[in-house]
């Protein structure tokens, strides 16, 4: 079956990636990732578009950007997203596979707008224990640094560190190891299914604070609690030649 995968750049979409490749139903035919089209920055996550396209070529698949506004409204990304969607089963697809693990409320938003266009919705990980996958994560050979953190439970001195062992004990009580909640976002550098690693160096580390979402649906696409504002740490990353990161 025709799908594409609903890539973030980060761990939960890579072993998601993963367990879909070997899933002989499922023919990955592309990646989909929602950019900031005012910043060139995947959405949430802060990375450069650069960066971005070279991870999906050092994964062999063809990358789909879903262009949004700085902070756009409910309707603006709905609207958008139905005409991606719609354009993507005009072409063949028929499954949209996601990393989602837990969030019961998102999982539904995605059906149901999926649903609405004819299109299935997958989730290889879907329920697994987030201790368990981290440590698959690792243990397959996955790395990948850290992009984002949700400021008031992990400080600045969370970005740009690597995703190990020494990182997992290091994570607060409370705080979901493989970030379901909100609390962090990574970006993907080298793994099993990566051709090539994707070079990068750590750049300036960068504070911003955010309104909260307004509608459940809003926290959804956001994945982000509603407090009246929220506070971040973004890492960037430099992108660099075809030499290993240091």
């Amino acid at each position: 079956m025709k799908s594409f995968f609903n890539w973030s750049g980060g761990k939960d979409s890579a072993l998601a990636l993963y367990h879909a490749m070997q899933e002989k139903d499922y023919s990955i035919a592309r990646l989909l990732t929602n950019v900031n089209k005012k910043y060139h920055r995947v959405s949430m996550h802060g990375v450069r578009e650069a960066l971005l396209e070279k991870q999906a070529m050092a994964l062999g698949f063809p990358l789909q950007k879903l262009l949004l506004d700085d902070e756009p409204s409910m309707a603006e990304y709905e609207s958008c997203m139905r005409q991606t969607l719609t354009d993507l089963k005009s072409n063949g697809f028929t499954h949209a596979v996601f990393g989602d693990i837990f969030l019961e409320d998102l999982r539904r938003y995605r059906e149901d707008r999926l649903k609405e266009i004819g299109l299935k919705a997958v989730f290889p990980i879907w329920k697994r224990d987030t201790r368990e996958l981290v440590r698959e994560f690792i243990g397959l050979g996955f790395k990948a640094v850290v992009v984002c953190t949700k400021a008031e439970v992990l400080d600045e001195s969370f970005v740009g560190r690597v995703i190990d062992q020494g990182f997992l004990n290091d994570l607060p009580d409370g705080v979901d190891p493989c970030g379901e909640n909100g609390e962090f976002h990574s970006f993907v550098f080298d793994g099993p299914i990566f051709r090539d690693p994707v070079s990068f160096s750590i750049g300036e580390k960068v504070f911003r604070a955010y309104a909260a979402p307004k509608s459940a649906d809003d926290a959804c696409i956001s994945n982000q609690p509603s407090p009246p504002s929220m506070g971040f740490w973004f890492c960037d990353l430099i992108e660099l030649g075809n030499f290993f990161p240091t």
